[in-house]
């Protein structure tokens, strides 16, 4: 674990599980860790990037415009795999979320990675796979994909495979974006006011 910190700390990227995939870590207010990141995964720049965050005050810091059940929505979910999009003000770096007005909050429920983020966060973490492959579930196929250049922590155990659900709180209704793990039903059964856009 300490070989992990290190990396982090210098600016590296390591290989940690979420609930859902492998992702790749590293510190998303280093520019050149984010750069490292884009080039390992042979990303397209315009790709945005997620903030892995570990607690609400984390989102409402990176964040503005947030709805008023924004903090039911936190404590019925996260952490867990649900990706929520707000507003960005501008605290969030462009070479996170690609000079969007949008960004995108992650809260991996893996309680190591959890502490990692507590720790060095904000982190990136896109799935640990080469762009338009395969999102990386075996921590194994994983370091053959990046010719054994990445340090990491094997926990295949925890994965489920399923991708987490990306939801859009950022216009005046709230759009799903990808379906995942967690359903409308589950949300709206949870949170029944949030103003989901008609299907």
């Amino acid at each position: 674990m300490e070989k992990i910190k290190q990396e982090l700390e210098k600016g590296g990227a390591v290989v940690l599980p979420t609930e859902t995939v492998y992702g790749l870590f590293a510190k998303a207010l280093d520019e050149k860790a984010v750069d490292h990141v884009y080039k390992l995964k042979r990303r397209p720049r315009d790709k945005a990037l997620n903030l892995n965050v570990a607690s609400i005050d984390d989102i409402l810091y990176f964040s503005k415009h947030q709805p008023a059940y924004l903090k039911n929505l936190v404590d019925a979910f996260l952490p867990g795999p649900l990706t929520i999009i707000l507003e960005a003000n501008d605290r969030v770096p462009y070479w996170v979320n690609s000079d969007l007005a949008t960004v995108g909050f992650r809260m991996p429920s893996h309680p190591v990675t959890l502490d990692l983020i507590r720790e060095f966060g904000p982190l990136i973490g896109p799935s640990a796979n080469i762009s338009g492959h395969a999102s990386g579930v075996s921590f194994k196929e994983i370091l053959k994909d990046f010719d054994q250049e990445v340090l990491g922590l094997e926990d295949d155990s925890f994965l489920t495979g399923k991708d987490s659900t990306i939801l859009d709180l950022s216009g005046d209704k709230v759009k799903i974006l990808r379906q995942g793990a967690i359903t409308r039903e589950d949300i709206l059964t949870k949170i029944p006011e949030i103003p989901f856009e008609e299907v």
